[in-house]
């Protein structure tokens, strides 16, 4: 990688290249990034594709939302200006992972467009997937075991994607998922298959 001095900053290229990773693992790094509303299913799908791509001998992490809340992203609110924070850090963070070879898969509401477009600005084509997971909100919220969805609507809770602040759907998503309609390890499935018709993934066992 070409070394880019800002602000008297450096990128240090190693001696490890990306590829010399991907050899290694036998399949190449990728984002893998679910969107859509809160219950809609995303991190059940995740973890899905998550195990089929671990059984196929796949190097992979599954990031989740309420997860990256309790560490990386602790310190940041709801507000609109803390939610693109959140999605900026998760960009950098997952195209470290790539550059690692891995196979990063992240399950966040994610609910602005050109938020989700800076963020495959950042990895060079065909290495972010963004599969839009579409769910209509009263199916969300019946499957809604925390009942946030209630308190939102009774203004408990505020900047709550769906009911309070908008989910701009994803303009040309690789990928559709319709999970008022199909079973989770099926969405996984196509999903993996994706991934194989992309090229990320082989066949490894």
């Amino acid at each position: 990688m070409k070394e880019i001095k800002k602000n008297n900053i450096t990128w240090f290229s190693g001696h490890v290249s990306r590829e010399d990773r991907e050899k290694s693992h036998g399949h190449k790094g990728a984002v893998v990034w679910f969107t859509g509303l809160s219950a809609s299913g995303k991190s059940t799908v995740a973890h899905n594709l998550e195990k089929l791509l671990y059984n196929n001998g796949c190097s992979t992490y599954t990031f989740d939302g309420d997860n990256v809340r309790h560490g990386l992203c602790c310190d940041l609110g709801f507000a609109a200006q803390d939610r693109v924070e959140n999605i900026r850090r998760i960009g950098e963070m997952v195209k470290l992972f790539v550059d690692a070879g891995i196979i990063a898969i992240t399950a966040f509401i994610s609910p602005f467009q050109r938020d989700r477009e800076r963020i495959r600005s950042l990895l060079e084509d065909g290495r972010f997937l963004e599969i839009y997971v579409d769910c209509p909100i009263e199916e969300c919220e019946k499957r809604d075991k925390k009942g946030i969805y209630a308190r939102a609507r009774a203004g408990e809770i505020q900047n709550f994607t769906g009911i309070s602040s908008p989910y701009e759907k994803p303009e040309n998503p690789d990928l559709v998922i319709r999970s008022d309609q199909e079973d989770s390890m099926a969405a996984a499935k196509r999903v993996f298959e994706l991934l194989r018709v992309k090229g990320i993934v082989g066949d490894r066992r």
